[in-house]
Parts: C-alpha cells; structure tokens; sequence
C-alpha cells in the first residue's frame, strides 16, 4: 500500500514525489497524461537550460527521475476520492488505499458553454454527486458528459434519484455505459426552468424534464475532488496553506490547481513544498502492526 498517493504527474506532482521518494515514503503518482506541460513545445524560462527544451523532455525527465528514486507511476485516469480514516483513490481500473493525497493535476477545465449553466449553478446545476445527491431523492437528474468520470457521478445517482439520464451534448460515449444509466446523445440549445432548473432543451426542439444536472464534462480536476471529499475550494481554485496543506487532514494540493501564477517554476516549488509537508504529517501518523490475533494495533 501507499503511504502517499499524488494525482498528477506534472511539474508539480512530480517535484513532490521527489521529495516523497527520497524520504523512503511509498509514493504512487497516477496520472493520465502530462496535462499542458506535455503540449508545450518550447521552454526557454525555465532553470537549468541553456537552450529551449520541450515540455515532452522535462515531463520525461521528471518522471525518469522519480522512478529512479523509487516512486510508481500508474497510467490511469482518477475518477473520485473518498475519505474513511484514510484515503481511497477510485480510477478507471480500480482502487487505491493511502495515509495521504496530494492533488495536482493542473487547474479546472472550463465548463461548456450551454445557456443556463452559469446562471443555475445552485440552483438545480451541480458539479458533485457525492455531495449533492441527497437533496434529489427520488427526482429525475441528468449528467451532463460523455467520459469515466461522468459515468462515475451517474452511478453515484443511481442510488437516490428515480432516473439517470447521460447527456453527452453530441459527444460520442467514450466509456461502457451501464443499463440502469439513459442515454441521450443530441445536442443541448439551452438549461430550461424560472427560479430553478427544470430541464433543458435539445436543437430538435425537443425538451427533456429533470430536476438537477451533474457537469463532469472530460475529466476530474483536481478541485473537483477536492470538493468531493469536502475541502474549501474558491473559484475552481484549492484553499491551501503555503505548505500545500489543506482543511482537510493528510489532502495537500500544489500548482495550477492552487490559482496564481501558472508557470513550471512555480508548480515545481509547490510540489517540493507539499511533497515536504506530506512527508511531516505522515511521519506523525500511528505506526500499525499485527497482534497475535492478527488484528491491527496502533501506537
């Protein structure tokens, strides 16, 4: 098991776990891809180059470098975390047990531009399930996405709401699709409803009634999970202290999804930070080991 899990494997994932690694703290990184670093071209304000270097080299490097210092890297995309005394980390391929997490997969996605989003948000629009699906007992809901992770807040649903319906606005589905899920797949005009949301309507005219819509659109940012597991969260931007630490004991988050100035030095030195913080509060934790009995005892 891990004692520490990053999601991410940017600049600032990757500053952390070595840090994490070196400490002798078992570190799985999970990332799905090298976010906007990996789409960089040219880098040429970054230390250490005397010439530009492309953000595939230092992505890779980076990682060669964690690897070598003992952190795992998974390929995998993260879907939600949930928290019971410690940290679970669901994926597309299955689940993760770890002492702490630190976020760090860049800064949130921009939601789609469907009128009616901004202005219900509250008010029938909700960006998690986990939180949320209680107040839809019963009622007819929507997710609105066409990935894993708009499939894992639909079966989050499944449980309280009468009816589950996938709008994935002209995308095409990109993952298996459960039979207790509907699917629609045209493509949205508009968020219908007066004080709240009521439905939305579709460019053949057609309305579709329902009493809350899930965003999930692509995949989990990390304030989206931070959300979910009941962390502070301003402007799609993680409340954290200059550590990394946040509100919640053993999450520590860094780099873009922190807000600020959004530049590979600056992710670098927040993943060292966090990665150092991390390393502090695991060390404080209570050491388990096996009874007679075979149970676990803490001390």
């Amino acid at each position: 098991m891990a004692k520490l899990i990053i999601v991410g494997k940017g600049p600032a994932g990757i500053s952390a776990a070595l840090y994490t690694a070196r400490a002798k703290i078992p570190t799985l990184i999970i990332g799905r891809d090298g976010g906007a670093l990996a789409k960089t071209d040219r880098i040429e304000n970054y230390y250490g180059f005397a010439e530009p270097v492309s953000g595939t080299e230092l992505l890779e490097a980076g990682i060669a470098n964690a690897k070598r210092l003992g952190a795992e890297i998974l390929e995998d995309e993260v879907v939600g975390i949930s928290w019971d005394e410690q940290f679970t980390v669901r994926t597309k391929s299955g689940s993760y047990i770890a002492d702490a997490v630190l976020l760090a997969t860049g800064a949130a996605r921009s939601a789609p531009a469907i009128p009616g989003l901004k202005e219900y948000e509250g008010r029938g629009v909700s960006y998690c399930a986990v939180c949320d699906a209680f107040f839809y007992r019963e009622k007819e809901v929507a997710v609105l996405g066409s990935g894993e992770y708009a499939l894992h807040e639909a079966l989050e649903l499944v449980h309280t709401a009468r009816r589950v319906t996938l709008l994935t606005n002209g995308e095409k589905l990109s993952a298996a699709l459960p039979e207790q899920i509907h699917l629609d797949t045209r493509p949205l005009t508009r968020l219908t409803g007066e004080d709240v949301l009521t439905g939305a309507e579709f460019q053949t005219g057609d309305p579709l009634a329902f009493a809350g819509l899930f965003v999930a659109v692509g995949v989990a940012s990390s304030s989206d999970l931070a959300k979910k597991l009941g962390a502070s969260v301003e402007q799609n931007r993680i409340v954290a202290q200059p550590d990394g630490s946040t509100d919640l004991p053993g999450l520590f988050a860094a780099g873009d999804c922190r807000g600020g100035l959004l530049q590979i030095a600056k992710a670098v030195s927040e993943g060292a930070l966090a990665g150092t913080a991390a390393i502090q509060y695991i060390r404080k934790l209570p050491i388990s080991v096996g009874n007679e009995e075979g149970q676990m005892a803490f001390f």
